[in-house]
């Protein structure tokens, strides 16, 4: 079979032919149809310090068709369609006791989702809907991380909701905000074009950066600051953004995942006597929820897809990604 494997120290993505895998006790064997590119597939072959380790198979936002089934697994037949949680579990780490599989010290995960067939767990494979197609269900990862943060951040409803950023991560946040019952919702990014998106997922309103962002981000909210700041860019610099920004008594949600230094003064913090919150990952109740709940809200989630390319093509899409351009999401087609 083809699989993209990472060779690292930044040297572009290879596709490589590897031996077909079979299932074993407990597994399946999935023809992977679709996987998407993620942030992190791009920020961890940079060959800097946060890296995937040289010679890795990468992918997690994968769904496909269950073409084989090892022995003891109950519940699959073949042809059935899946959603794959990327990350194995010990069943005994303090992670595992909070069903946080991605935190989870003793296993791996599962980023086999570049490639033609990838062999799993059976407890890890998400059933899809029949109303669900592929494209839907290589959105249920980055659909959870949201999900998780959302949920997590102590949400009530009619709470006055910032995101920052533009890309996936901070559009489905508005997303699942405005289904769990935010109040108003507003959308701040440096890209413009992101504005038609912000709003389709549920924004009530857009701001782009500025040397005015703080007066229209009032105006924004009528003359208030919001409750709950969600940070999903990623980038030095968001977290003393989103402490400018957020109410007294406030919450930030750090869902960008910056890898580099991001320093705050903890005195304007206490002045505002603000939470900051820092979270990764998603549970299997998380993908279970959405695999049966993205087809029932006010937006289809497969709009932010703007591309798909063939797996042999992945290493230019990478390229592509990494430079200027237009594209929100881009699912390979494997």
């Amino acid at each position: 079979m083809k699989a993209a494997i990472y060779p690292g120290g930044g040297r572009p993505i290879k596709i490589e032919s590897l031996p077909d895998p079979e299932p074993g006790p407990g597994e399946l064997l999935i023809k992977v149809h679709r996987c998407g590119i993620c942030g992190t597939d791009l920020s961890m072959t940079r060959g800097e310090q946060w890296d995937f380790p040289a010679g890795s198979q990468i992918g997690h936002e994968y769904a496909g068709e269950v073409v084989a089934i090892g022995s003891g697994v109950q519940g699959y037949k073949r042809g059935d369609s899946v959603a794959v949680l990327p990350s194995k579990a010990c069943g005994h780490c303090t992670a595992c006791d909070h069903g946080n599989h991605t935190l989870c010290r003793n296993e791996g995960g599962l980023m086999l989702g570049f490639a033609e067939y990838a062999v799993i767990p059976a407890g890890l494979a998400v059933r899809l809907p029949s109303t669900l197609s592929m494209a839907d269900g290589a959105l249920v990862e980055p659909l959870s991380v949201s999900l998780y943060g959302v949920r997590r951040s102590g949400l009530q409803p009619g709470d006055s909701v910032l995101v920052l950023g533009g890309g996936t991560v901070a559009l489905y946040a508005i997303y699942w905000a405005r289904r769990l019952g935010a109040g108003r919702i507003v959308a701040m990014s440096r890209s413009a074009r992101r504005r038609e998106l912000c709003l389709a997922m549920g924004a009530d309103a857009f701001v782009s950066y500025s040397e005015q962002e703080q007066s229209e981000i009032a105006e924004a909210f009528a003359g208030e600051a919001p409750k709950l700041v969600f940070e999903c860019v990623g980038s030095p610099g968001m977290l003393e953004k989103s402490v400018q920004l957020v109410a007294p008594f406030g919450h930030i949600i750090s869902l960008g995942f910056c890898t580099a230094p991001d320093p705050v003064v903890p005195a304007i913090v206490s002045y505002k006597c603000a939470t900051l919150q820092f979270l990764v990952g998603y549970t299997l109740g998380e993908f279970e929820y959405v695999a049966n709940e993205m087809d029932k809200g006010h937006v289809d989630p497969k709009s932010i897809i703007t591309h798909s390319a063939a797996l042999n093509d992945l290493p230019a899409m990478m390229t592509r990604l990494r430079q200027p351009n237009a594209d929100t999401k881009i699912q390979i087609l494997c």
